[in-house]
């Protein structure tokens, strides 16, 4: 189930958003203002953020422009009243990925977001509580972001995308700086500590992230 950040401070607007967006299986967090939504963005992990541009704090251009900035590549789509095309340009310009103006039938936006998200199933990968990021290359557990040595982070990609399969060893060793059997079963059980999570060693063939 996909995770959405809503930034809006129309309570009705927002309260209707988020009952078609849950509806149509959607998680939703929602921030009235935009220092709320950076504090959401910082802890949490989101497939999508829907951001009005006038709130209270930060505001969604800047807000957006931020976590660009810091290599958040969360796909984004604005909502606002701002009809220019100033405002429409610069929505694009500082990385968001549609523009929708008010005012919208919530049905308008919910084909957008089913479209941006439904047709890419491959920008999350979960595994229990740990959730990857492909495309940004962002880890979270729990909701909390995590980094991974450069081997690690290696070893951790190849198995994510081979939950429920054997990944083979001789794959495995090729990403590691200097190949050997010990060295890789250190790097795993590093990553195992890490994450906490079970990867297991199918003996002469590889390992595996067996099916939650």
């Amino acid at each position: 189930m996909a995770n959405i950040l809503l930034l809006e401070d129309d309570a009705i607007l927002a309260s209707t958003l988020i009952e078609i967006l849950k509806d149509a299986e959607y998680n939703v967090d929602l921030a009235e203002d935009g220092i709320k939504a950076a504090a959401y963005s910082y802890d949490n992990s989101y497939d999508l953020y829907i951001f009005d541009i006038n709130v209270p704090g930060i505001g969604g251009l800047e807000l957006l422009e931020d976590l660009r900035s810091s290599g958040d590549e969360t796909p984004a789509i604005y909502i606002s009243a701002l009809v220019d095309l100033d405002s429409i340009a610069k929505g694009f310009e500082v990385g968001g990925d549609d523009y929708l103006k008010k005012p919208f039938l919530p049905e308008e936006l919910l084909i957008r977001v089913d479209a941006r998200l439904k047709n890419h199933p491959h920008d999350r990968l979960v595994y229990k509580d740990v959730t990857y990021h492909p495309s940004s290359k962002e880890i979270y557990k729990d909701g909390k972001i995590l980094s991974l040595g450069s081997v690690q982070f290696k070893i951790f990609d190849s198995l994510m995308h081979n939950i429920g399969k054997v990944t083979h060893k001789e794959s495995l060793l090729d990403l590691l700086d200097h190949p050997s059997d010990t060295a890789l079963r250190v790097a795993v059980v590093k990553l195992k500590q890490k994450l906490d999570i079970e990867i297991t060693n199918v003996r002469g063939l590889g390992y595996i992230l067996e099916k939650a």
